[in-house]
């Protein structure tokens, strides 16, 4: 089984639909795929409804990657097969995506005071419909010639955590997120927790006490980690009694990451689908391994 549990549509900041999503997942030869989109449950109804049309089976794990904020540092959490209807929960998602663009507002002026001639309407039609991000300015950025990839745009020059063009948004404190999400029925793992080229991290003392509060894991393989560092989280997982996830946190074509280029070992995955009440697996045609 090959299993991939951080993805992105364009319900978020990802270029691929959700099904266009599922069914480069299933061309890539993954046997499960979770959709993780940045807080919002809204790429679901169209990534379920592509499953069965697809030529092998592929099950869909339905998620959602939530902004969390520790002491001044970002992070995100990964949430796994809650309840997308449970009302507490939904109504934080919402906190956050409302904010959402008054803050990407903010670091367009930002960026305009100095120098850069980018616009919100020129956002605006990058992100579409879904919800608007830094991704969506570092690619108008890109369009523009100023940086010469999205990757470039999250430097602390521009729009990394701290940066001259950088604006916060509301965001959830993680111990909150992993009450929320369990109240959900959902499983919680910290993603990509020491990509330091993102920014500040948290330290490992920070991910003991969410491991004490309940956080199930953490994804450990990941492009944003170097093999010392994912050797390293892994042990981690395992003197904590966390989980250890792999992923490819992929989002089409927008990043170099691609579909599959770290997976989940399927016993972690078995443990994840075990411990989550809120939602099931959804397997497509085919009778993908839901586990």
């Amino acid at each position: 089984m090959r299993i991939d549990l951080h993805t992105h549509s364009t319900a978020s900041d990802g270029t691929d639909t959700p099904a266009q999503l599922v069914r480069n997942a299933a061309a890539a030869g993954l046997d499960v795929v979770a959709l993780t989109d940045h807080d919002t449950t809204r790429g679901y109804a169209e990534a379920v409804a592509a499953l069965p049309a697809l030529d092998r089976g592929l099950t869909l794990v339905t998620g959602a990657e939530l902004s969390c904020r520790l002491d001044g540092v970002g992070l995100h959490m990964l949430a796994y097969l809650f309840d997308p209807d449970e009302p507490e929960l939904a109504r934080e998602r919402e906190l956050v995506r409302d904010d959402r663009v008054p803050r990407a507002k903010t670091m367009i002026g930002k960026l305009q005071e100095l120098g850069v001639p980018v616009t919100w309407e020129h956002v605006a039609r990058i992100a579409g419909d879904g919800s608007v991000g830094r991704p969506h300015i570092a690619e108008a950025m890109v369009e523009l010639g100023v940086v010469p990839t999205v990757s470039d745009a999250f430097t602390p020059d521009w729009l990394a955590d701290g940066g001259r063009a950088y604006a916060e948004k509301h965001e959830l404190d993680p111990f909150d997120a992993i009450r929320l999400v369990k109240a959900a029925g959902g499983v919680t793992v910290f993603a990509h927790p020491a990509a330091v080229k993102r920014g500040q991290i948290v330290p490992e003392a920070a991910i003991a006490a969410l491991a004490a509060a309940g956080l199930d894991g953490v994804e450990a393989d990941h492009m944003d980690h170097d093999p010392a560092t994912r050797t390293r989280l892994h042990g981690l997982a395992t003197d904590l009694g966390l989980l250890a996830t792999g992923s490819s946190d992929y989002h089409g074509s927008r990043k170099t990451c691609v579909l599959g280029e770290f997976t989940t070992d399927p016993e972690i995955y078995g443990e994840i689908t075990r411990r989550a009440t809120g939602a099931f697996p959804v397997p497509g045609a085919g009778g993908g391994p839901a586990a």
